[in-house]
């Protein structure tokens, strides 16, 4: 009987199998372009012979369709870091502020919801806590699909909120903060060592959107490192040993980035991009009241439609910050 070969592997299949379907939708995405490019130079062409001004408004309506499906193919060819491909897993946590910051957690949830229903990637929902009043105190979920987490790395950081608060009934202005962890979803067994003394692990009821057995049996897990402070959790597998194994997944991926960005900054000495998550460090603000604005920090990246990005309307951002980190890090 012949030994199992490369391909025989399931994950490796898999894992392949996405590759190759990834790089034969870029090459028709591609060929697409090129074809509509020559179909936009026939009608120049035909507007310049016939001196037909009435085509002058169809070119430049296909001309700005093409410059924007261009542009988003030019900011994919950014996406080359070892994990860029995978699905990314995003943590948001309510920063204080109380129900109001829970509310913004709960904006911010539907804004990254509705940005990965536009990409046709799937969201699971792996933790889930409610807020005492309203919205959501914390939340981790995962959005599955190619590229998932090379456009979402743009994300990681504060996110800061400026609007007259609904919560606050003297109608005064409030800041608050949600602070959003993003890693990739990593499926590979990584060679992270672990020493179990150096973990704490809890079991819980599951709860909230993300429950499977909500209320009913304590399968939820929450895993805290000790020697880092991290802590995962886990309540939307069938029983706690899955829910255990999918902390320990993310645990090990955390760990992994972690090291990697340490390994990056002392080399390059590019600072801010790994430090500590802190209140007074948001990488975006949103501002709905007296002016609405969004500004990103970082980049520089502003537009005045704010309602557009609460919708998932955030590929502004993640282009430029693509566009930015590409210039700011250092050629080998």
């Amino acid at each position: 009987m012949e030994a199992p070969g490369f391909w025989d592997d399931p994950d490796v299949s898999n894992q392949k199998m996405k590759e190759l379907k990834n790089l034969k939708d870029t090459v028709e995405t591609v060929q697409g372009l090129e074809s509509r490019c020559e179909d936009i130079e026939t009608l120049i062409e035909m507007g310049y012979e016939e001196e037909d001004a009435a085509l002058a408004e169809d070119i430049r309506r296909e001309l700005d369709e093409f410059v924007a499906d261009f542009e988003q193919v030019r900011v994919s060819a950014l996406l080359s870091d070892e994990y860029d491909a995978s699905s990314a897993i995003l943590k948001l946590n309510a920063g204080a502020g109380g129900t109001e910051s829970c509310d913004w957690c709960a904006m911010l949830y539907r804004m990254y919801t509705r940005w990965a229903e536009r990409r046709g990637f799937a969201v699971d929902v792996l933790d889930y806590l409610d807020g005492d009043e309203a919205g959501i105190k914390s939340v981790t979920f995962q959005v599955n699909g190619i590229n998932a987490y090379g456009y979402l790395k743009s994300e990681k950081g504060v996110h800061r909120l400026v609007r007259i608060s609904p919560f606050n009934a003297q109608g005064k202005r409030q800041t608050s903060f949600v602070s959003l962890d993003v890693m990739p979803d990593i499926e590979e067994d990584l060679d992270v060592e672990i020493n179990d003394e150096d973990l704490r692990i809890d079991t819980y009821r599951s709860s909230g959107a993300g429950g499977q057995h909500i209320n009913k049996t304590s399968s939820a897990i929450r895993i805290t490192h000790l020697p880092t402070g991290i802590v995962v959790q886990c309540q939307n597998e069938r029983s706690q040993f899955q829910n255990k194994d999918k902390a320990m997944q993310m645990l090990k991926a955390k760990l992994y980035m972690l090291k990697k960005e340490a390994s990056a900054e002392k080399l390059s000495d590019i600072r801010g991009e790994v430090k500590e998550i802190g209140w007074g460090n948001q990488i975006r603000s949103y501002v709905m009241q007296p002016y609405t604005m969004v500004k990103d920090h970082r980049t520089g990246a502003e537009t005045g439609n704010v309602d557009a990005v609460m919708d998932g309307g955030i590929d502004l951002f993640i282009n430029a910050y693509l566009k930015w980190i590409s210039i700011k890090e250092p050629s080998n």
